[in-house]
């Protein structure tokens, strides 16, 4: 499933949230989120984009 890279920067900025609490509070890694914020990866598996979205408390549609 791909993610927007900018409304999952938004949603970030809107969160008031850093990187690291944010991979902490989705229980996925550091790298992950910061290789889809360097554009490196976008695809990522739908349960990922579900945690981020839960740990974001924003709606999956809202990041892709």
């Amino acid at each position: 499933m791909e993610i927007n890279l900018y409304k999952f920067k938004l949603a970030i900025a809107n969160a008031l949230i850093t990187t690291t609490d944010l991979a902490e509070k989705a229980n996925v890694s550091r790298t992950l989120i910061s290789n889809i914020l360097n554009g490196k990866k976008s695809e990522v598996q739908p349960a990922t984009v579900g945690k981020l979205a839960r740990a974001l408390d924003i709606k999956v549609e809202d990041l892709i």
